[in-house]
């Protein structure tokens, strides 16, 4: 079938790396489109009783604008690596509008949360853990892997690139967002403070180490309310970590070690309580699942794709 004269945007093709001479969507870009219109009428619904959500709609706007940009043909050799990985980028924007949405001190479900928490554990783990068993070596381990959650969601990306391997990258990524997208709408809908807001702080022995500040400094700094079930850091660690091996076990093996340590240092550290670490996993797990299964027809035609235009193209 030959496509309409007037049609500017389609799904992108499968064989990726050959540029089109019109603009083309991409999972991914389709993914972020459903989320903002959805987060769109949740504005709009409760806007009018919080002023500070209206200027969330400009910010979508401005995402349409941007993808306009980036799904131009014949973009250089920077466009097309940005076009790429902007969803990460965008990553902390998505993240920062959550706080306005939720605002700090709105009704949370902490209360039933942890409720699951003693079901399951017996305790409010995250609260005794630490206390339970004291040491400063392993929370600054735990720290530190706590902190790596900002690298492993994003250096596979950039090594995926580096080999010119565009297939990888496209999996990745799509993994990535559709796993922090899945943990947005949750927040949205069923926002929970987590123990870092509803519970004393640690001793100041247990944090005096550099992670640690390092942790507490990005959270003072950046961290939303409501954001607490699931743990998105463990799904999107879980989900990195799995969409990353399947390209190369290597680097899947290399983020073994601190998705594992995240996993237990959410908990120890007092981030996140236990069900949100589990549910976490199973988020990560799911999510990445679910993108490779969809993403198997187009990787398998996609194989040996690079960033690279044909000779007639000119670069930047």
């Amino acid at each position: 079938m030959v496509p309409e004269r007037g049609m500017a945007l389609a799904v992108d093709s499968p064989v990726a790396g050959i540029p089109s001479e019109r603009g083309t969507l991409q999972a991914v870009d389709l993914l972020l489109l459903g989320y903002l219109a959805i987060v769109s009428v949740v504005v709009l619904h409760r806007a009018p009783t919080q002023p500070e959500c209206w200027w969330l709609l400009g910010a979508h706007a401005l995402f349409l604008a941007l993808l306009a940009l980036i799904t131009r043909p014949q973009l250089g050799r920077l466009g097309r690596t940005l076009r790429e990985i902007y969803p990460l980028l965008l990553l902390v924007a998505l993240y920062g509008e959550l706080d306005v949405l939720n605002g700090l001190g709105a009704p949370v479900h902490d209360a039933m949360v942890q409720r699951w928490e003693l079901a399951l554990f017996g305790s409010q783990i995250s609260r005794v853990w630490w206390q339970a068993a004291p040491s400063l070596f392993w929370s600054t381990v735990l720290h530190a892997a706590y902190f790596s959650y900002y690298f492993v969601i994003t250096l596979p990306a950039l090594y995926f690139l580096f080999r010119d391997d565009l297939g990888a990258v496209r999996q990745f990524v799509l993994a990535v967002i559709a796993t922090f997208v899945t943990c947005y709408l949750v927040f949205i809908f069923f926002p929970v403070a987590g123990p870092y807001y509803v519970f004393p702080a640690p001793a100041t022995w247990f944090t005096d180490n550099l992670p640690a500040r390092l942790v507490y400094r990005t959270l003072a700094n950046g961290s939303s309310y409501g954001a607490a079930f699931p743990s998105s850091h463990v799904a999107a660690t879980v989900a990195a970590a799995l969409a990353a091996g399947r390209q190369s076990t290597r680097l899947g093996l290399l983020l073994l070690v601190p998705t594992v340590l995240l996993t237990v240092g959410v908990v120890y550290c007092q981030m996140h309580y236990g069900v949100d670490a589990v549910a976490g996993l199973v988020v990560g797990v799911t999510v990445a699942w679910a993108t490779q299964k969809a993403s198997d027809p187009a990787a398998s035609m996609a194989t040996g794709s690079h960033l690279v235009e044909p000779q007639a193209v000119t670069g930047l």
